[in-house]
């Protein structure tokens, strides 16, 4: 493997460094390096960070390669900057055996752009009845060590200690995708003025603060680790601060369409605003990018649920509900939390790769960048503003919420382990 020579970085927006890579490994950071022979990549003005950690993606595959596929997932993860994502188990089979989670690990394996560790199911067929084989897709190839129904909700709280109980064994998290669906049934938006005036059914933020109040008394009562998925309200971000503050092992998401885009959208009844949990209100908008800010929220996870487009070009109530976010996370939160002045390049590195990385116990990502580490890195031009083309996406599907939208950044340069999978922005 060559060298390589980055030269003139923003080192976690900080001071310009060159960073040396030689063979996967970051060999040298510091100022007027050089190597001979070995390839040199001018980054003046440019953002290095360790590559992106995404424990929240949706690659479709078994089952539902019209939509996305390991291969176009992971491609799509590159241009974002990604060097892992986790991938969701609401496949078809579902991904609640040890023979499935094999089979999405050796595809990413396969084909190279980014690492694929599948998250497991906590349910036989998400059907939220009996627990899955855990322990065998802990013990597999795979080694899982999260497992989720998302999608679903783990509504049966007995289930729901079960699963808690036996991850605690072997150090893994359950991941909750908190929504009573009782509460939700008919829902096809936030419940609040929008809906009533629109008259679509409602989702009301309650449905997921309950879950998510009931499972961090459950982590606590047992002792283990509850991740939860796609935070949305200001009223879970409470709940999770007080968690917090009384020392339960709870950590939890947003996603960066939950930071920017609020129920006011639903206006224009375009489907590609549909998506679970639904948009909320500009109150809790700002509530979860405090909390971000902050800490109480740890991550954030791109939700990357892509849909073919039969399933979005329709009318509201048949539309799939989803969004595309790999390719735009990193752009989203530098609108909504680097350029307003929340986090900066440091905390977006701690938010999208160090703590994710950590949470998911994925060896050798969220690295700090220095010399010895793994030369998994992501290098933005923070510089660039532009309209979002999704035409141009790596994703096997475009619905984007953002198409034709001026987002600020771009992923210009990824590497996994010092091989390059995306160049001047187009992958290799």
């Amino acid at each position: 493997m060559s060298k390589i020579l980055i030269r003139g970085a923003k080192v976690l927006g900080g001071e310009p460094q060159d960073v040396l890579i030689d063979g996967g490994t970051i060999a040298e950071v510091g100022n007027g390096l050089s190597a001979e022979g070995a390839e040199v990549v001018e980054a003046e003005g440019k953002v290095l960070l360790p590559g992106l950690v995404d424990l929240h993606t949706h690659l479709r595959e078994p089952g539902r390669e019209d939509s996305e596929t390991v291969l176009t997932g992971t491609r799509a993860a590159a241009s974002g900057g990604f060097t892992t994502v986790f991938a969701m188990a609401n496949t078809f089979p579902v991904a609640d055996t040890a023979g499935v989670v094999e089979q999405v690990w050796r595809l990413g394996k396969e084909h190279g752009y980014c690492d694929v560790q599948p998250i497991g199911a906590v349910t036989v067929g998400l059907e939220g009845r009996k627990l899955a084989e855990l322990g065998a897709m802990h013990e597999s190839a795979a080694g899982v060590t999260v497992f989720s129904d998302d999608g679903k909700c783990v509504h049966d709280a007995v289930i729901m200690r079960r699963a808690l109980e036996y991850v605690k064994a072997f150090g893994g998290v359950v991941a909750q995708h908190a929504q009573e669906p009782r509460l939700t049934e008919g829902a096809e938006m936030n419940e609040g003025i929008v809906s009533a005036e629109l008259g679509l059914g409602g989702w009301p933020a309650v449905a997921e603060e309950s879950i998510i109040a009931r499972d961090v008394l459950l982590a606590d009562h047992v002792g283990s680790r509850v991740h939860i998925c796609h935070l949305s309200t200001a009223g879970s971000v409470e709940i999770v601060r007080w968690a917090k503050s009384r020392g339960i092992a709870v950590t939890a998401e947003v996603t960066p369409h939950h930071l920017l885009l609020t129920d006011e959208l639903v206006r224009t009844y375009n489907p590609v605003y549909k998506v679970n949990p639904p948009l909320r209100t500009e109150r809790d908008v700002m509530a979860l990018r405090e909390a971000l800010a902050d800490g109480t929220i740890d991550i954030v996870a791109t939700d990357h649920a892509p849909h073919p487009h039969e399933d979005k070009d329709c009318e509201w109530a048949a539309a799939a509900m989803g969004m595309v976010g790999l390719e735009t996370a990193l752009s989203v939160v530098q609108e909504t939390m680097v350029d307003t002045g929340l986090l900066d390049w440091a905390g977006v590195a701690d938010r999208m790769s160090v703590k994710p990385a950590q949470i998911g116990q994925a060896t050798g990502h969220g690295r700090p960048v220095s010399a010895g580490e793994p030369a998994n890195l992501t290098l933005a031009d923070t510089a660039y503003r532009g309209l979002v083309e999704p035409a141009g996406f790596a994703s096997r599907s475009r619905n984007t919420p953002y198409e034709g939208r001026e987002l600020p950044g771009r992923v210009t340069h990824t590497w996994l382990r010092g091989k390059a999978t995306l160049v001047d922005g187009k992958l290799t």
